[in-house]
């Protein structure tokens, strides 16, 4: 029973470690608070992929009472702890984002076009926002062609497990 215990205390520890890491990145003021529009960085460095709605979710679990636009490192370290001991907001497994792509592709071209790429990410689902929309083509991209060539995209997109 106990060695069940220690393992979980580890893990709560690397996990902590892990938060403080990301937290002081964007600590710019070194005074254990980020400003709430840093929030989803920060989860997404560690691995997370939450939703918009998700994130705002998340974000209403953190803020103070009165919301302040900063998030302190107390409030957020105990719910991120818990967000990933508990394996929320898994990243989507490369085969399945692949698919997605391929059923955009529905020439099966391998690539998008930036334009289609665009068209799709805004109009259908839950649209990007412009920020999102540059952040995410300038990752994906071939600055020479101008095309996303999806295989090679899902391949860096896919957070390595180990």
């Amino acid at each position: 029973m106990a060695e069940g215990r220690d393992k979980e205390e580890l893990k709560v520890a690397e996990f902590h470690k892990r938060i403080k890491d990301a937290f002081e990145v964007f600590d710019h003021e070194l005074n254990n608070t980020v400003d709430v529009r840093e929030i989803g960085t920060i989860v997404r460095s560690l691995g997370c992929c939450p939703s918009e709605g998700e994130l705002h979710d998340l974000l209403a679990e953190v803020e103070e009472e009165e919301p302040t636009g900063y998030i302190r490192y107390e409030k957020f370290l105990p719910v991120m702890t818990k967000v990933l001991l508990e394996g929320r907001y898994r990243p989507i497994p490369d085969d399945v984002l692949l698919q997605a792509f391929e059923t955009l592709d529905s020439a099966k071209r391998g690539f998008l076009t930036k334009e289609e790429l665009i068209k799709y990410m805004t109009e259908e689902g839950e649209p990007f926002s412009q920020e999102e929309m540059e952040e995410m083509l300038s990752a994906a991209i071939d600055p020479e062609s101008n095309l996303i060539h999806y295989k090679d995209y899902v391949a860096t997109m896919v957070i390595d497990e180990s």
